[in-house]
């Protein structure tokens, strides 16, 4: 199950997201990010992050190359979101 807080008060947008992100948050981050960012700068909070899923590493390496900052991000995650980008 994944929780998300928002801080949307300052820029940067944080996101600070805990549990689990699989195939299905993936739809409802986009939207959130979406209505919440609105052209601000993003910041996803992993630091409580204990599980992704193949199509979240994908999301993930997406709001990267589109500036987004993952911050406190697990080695692991790190890692998959890097080989995400290059293959």
């Amino acid at each position: 199950m994944l929780r998300i807080n928002i801080s949307t008060k300052r820029n940067p947008v944080v996101f600070q997201l805990s549990g689990r992100i699989e195939a299905e948050d993936v739809a409802e981050l986009q939207r959130l990010i979406h209505s919440e960012a609105n052209h601000r700068r993003l910041v996803l909070d992993l630091k409580d992050v204990r599980l992704v899923n193949r199509e979240a590493v994908r999301f993930l390496a997406q709001c990267e190359a589109k500036g987004a900052k993952l911050r406190n991000s697990p080695s692991y995650i790190r890692e998959w979101v890097a080989k995400g980008r290059s293959g």
